[in-house]
């Protein structure tokens, strides 16, 4: 009987409810929470419930994304080598890949003052800087913090790695894909507030067609300008512009494909388990992680109201020819940020139309935060 015991009493002390802290529970109660968001909600589903699900795994079995040095065996857990492909920003440039075989990048070319409503966005980026400066990071640190202001989860881990913050990396991946999973609760309330219901009700003309031609030469022209101006952005812009390249050759339909569904899809269950897995109590619940999370909401909020601003001034130079709501797409987030731009003017008017002109600056904010990035590595002689 008292082997039996030994036996019993073993496997019960084995199971996690005596190896969880406070901490771990109530980071289940989150995972649990982000899941009903992507579920029920349906607020961004393919990144929030593997991102959800990863940090569900990870509080239950913090061993999971432990590195070969902290296991007996010698052999890391499983999430550690999805991390891993992180880190050495592998999986980031590939979902630019995916992005850009999968977006239609007419609207910008039809309408290059996008451009400008994307680089607008940006704004958010560099006041986050300065305030993560401001709140005791150092520089590299502030840089990588502040990415999230694009809601852009590829480029901030990208950065991230790149400045050597892979000890930030979880806080601000995780933030950065949260805030793109959250797109449509957070930017709304920002873009009434800055215009009048007369502006939301603006129809913009049809943008004019897209020859073939110069959807070819798009790609090849940015990839050209951008690399060789910052040639750290390369991994993704080069990615972003090859994927999209892909697309409107019309010769490797089967890459394109691929790019845009299996590879895809693999690399954003990798990406978002992976993430999600870096979230557990020990690593997130302390005040850096709040700092990270307050950082990023204060950027992603400034870039969205910059990118309004900008458009109402357009709206007002071109004699009501722009509908402001559009400016708000220029953050990184492709294309959640756009329909967002589109629901929002259909609440005034259900006729209105402005998605694919939403898309312009929303393509043009990938662009955008991916050159941001390489400034800040270019600053920091990366």
């Amino acid at each position: 009987m008292s082997y039996v015991a030994e036996t019993l009493s073993n496997l019960i002390h084995q199971t996690a409810f005596f190896n969880l802290t406070v901490g771990n529970y109530l980071m289940i109660a989150v995972a649990c929470f982000f899941l009903y968001l992507a579920i029920k909600k349906e607020y961004e589903p393919l990144l929030l419930l593997p991102i959800a699900f990863g940090m569900l795994l990870v509080n239950i079995y913090p061993d999971i994304i432990a590195s070969p040095e902290q296991t007996s065996n010698g052999v890391g857990g499983l999430l550690y080598y999805f991390y891993q492909l992180d880190e050495w920003s592998i999986l980031p440039s590939l979902i630019f890949l995916g992005v850009g075989a999968m977006t239609d990048f007419g609207p910008l070319i039809a309408n290059p003052i996008s451009f400008l409503l994307g680089a607008a966005a940006q704004f958010g980026i560099y006041i986050a800087y300065f305030m993560a400066i401001f709140m005791g990071f150092n520089d590299k640190a502030a840089a990588a913090i502040s990415i999230i202001g694009g809601a852009d989860g590829p480029t901030s881990i990208f950065l991230a790695g790149k400045l050597g913050q892979t000890g930030l990396m979880g806080p601000i991946a995780v933030a950065a894909y949260s805030y793109m999973a959250l797109v449509p609760i957070i930017q709304p309330p920002i873009m009434k507030a800055l215009t009048t219901k007369k502006e939301r009700q603006i129809k913009m003309e049809n943008l004019r067609p897209v020859s073939k031609l110069e959807k070819i030469l798009f790609p090849i022209i940015v990839t050209i300008i951008v690399c060789m101006v910052l040639p750290t952005t390369a991994p993704l812009v080069g990615m972003l512009m090859l994927g999209n390249l892909f697309r409107e050759s019309g010769v490797v339909r089967q890459l394109q494909e691929t790019a845009s569904n299996a590879l895809m899809y693999i690399v954003v269950i990798l990406l978002g388990t992976s993430v999600g897995a870096t979230t557990s109590a020990e690593a997130f619940l302390n005040v850096s992680t709040l700092k990270i999370v307050a950082l990023g909401l204060i950027a992603f909020a400034c870039g969205t109201a910059a990118g309004v601003l900008l458009g109402k001034l357009l709206c007002f130079i071109t004699k009501g020819k722009i509908n402001p709501l559009i400016g708000s797409a220029g953050v990184s987030a492709v294309p959640m940020a756009a329909r967002v731009s589109q629901k929002v003017g259909a609440e005034e008017d259900p006729t209105n139309f402005l998605l694919m002109h939403a898309m312009g600056p929303n393509v043009a904010g990938v662009i955008g935060t991916a050159v941001a990035a390489g400034t800040f590595m270019a600053i920091f002689g990366i």
